[in-house]
C-alpha cells in the first residue's frame, strides 16, 4: 500500500493556514482592540500575549502570527491609534497666521472623539509607567507624527519647534484627559483652542509673541 504524503509541518507558534487566513482583517482588528483594553487595564508590564489572546477570543499563536512579541503588539496599537493624525496634513488647510489654531484643532479633535480617545488613553497610561513602552511610544510619536509636522514648517529648527508645540498639547492632554485636573478637564474645547493657538503659533512659525502694553 502506497504511503500517503504527510501534511507540511508548521513552524513553531504558527497557526494552521486556514485559521490564519480566515477573516484575517477582522481577526487582526479584534486582537488590536483587545490589546488596547488589556494595556489600559493591566499596564504594559502586566499585560501578556496570552491575556490579549483571551480578551480577543483567539489562540495566542494568532497574536504571534499577526504581530510577533508583546512589544510589537504595543507598537501596532500605538500606530493604529495615531491613524487619524497620520491620514491628515496638519497645515494643508490653514490660512496664514492660523497654523497654531490648526495644530490645536488637529490634536484636540482626536482626543475629544471618544472612539480615538479610549485607545490613546490606554497607550499613554502604559507609556508613563514603563520605560520599554515609553521608548516605543516616543519612537513612533517622533517618527510618525512630529516629523510630518516638521516637514510642513518653514525656517530653521523645524523639528525642535514641532516638539515644543507638541509639549504644550501633551501637557494639556495629561491635565484634561489623564489626571483630569479642573478647570482644564471640563473647559470648553473652543476656549482651549483659542488660548493655546497663540503659543502654538509662536513655536511653529518661530515668530514672537506680542509684547505687553
Amino acid at each position: 500500500m502506497t504511503a500517503q504524503p504527510s501534511a507540511p509541518r508548521r513552524g513553531r507558534g504558527r497557526p494552521p493556514r486556514a485559521t490564519a487566513s480566515a477573516d484575517a482583517p477582522a481577526t487582526r482588528d479584534r486582537i488590536l482592540a483587545a490589546a488596547r483594553e488589556v494595556f489600559a487595564e493591566r499596564g504594559y508590564e502586566k499585560a501578556s500575549v496570552r491575556g490579549i489572546a483571551k480578551a480577543a477570543d483567539v489562540d495566542p499563536a494568532l497574536v504571534h502570527h499577526y504581530f510577533g512579541t508583546k512589544e510589537q503588539v504595543f507598537e501596532s496599537a500605538v500606530e493604529g491609534a495615531f491613524a487619524p493624525v497620520l491620514r491628515s496634513r496638519p497645515f494643508a488647510e490653514a490660512r496664514p497666521g492660523r497654523v497654531g489654531e490648526q495644530f490645536a484643532r488637529m490634536f484636540l479633535g482626536v482626543w475629544e472623539n471618544p472612539a480615538t480617545r479610549a485607545p490613546l488613553l490606554a497607550i499613554v497610561r502604559s507609556a508613563v509607567s514603563n520605560e520599554a513602552a515609553a521608548a516605543i511610544f516616543r519612537r513612533l510619536v517622533t517618527g510618525l507624527v512630529l516629523s510630518r509636522v516638521a516637514e510642513e514648517l518653514d525656517g530653521p529648527d523645524a523639528q525642535l519647534r514641532a516638539e515644543l508645540a507638541a509639549a504644550q498639547v501633551v501637557g494639556l492632554v495629561m491635565l484634561r484627559y489623564v489626571i483630569k485636573v479642573e478647570p482644564a478637564a471640563s473647559a470648553d474645547p473652543e476656549d482651549l483652542i483659542a488660548r493655546l493657538a497663540p503659543v502654538l503659533q509662536h513655536h511653529l512659525t518661530g515668530g514672537h509673541l506680542p509684547a505687553d502694553g
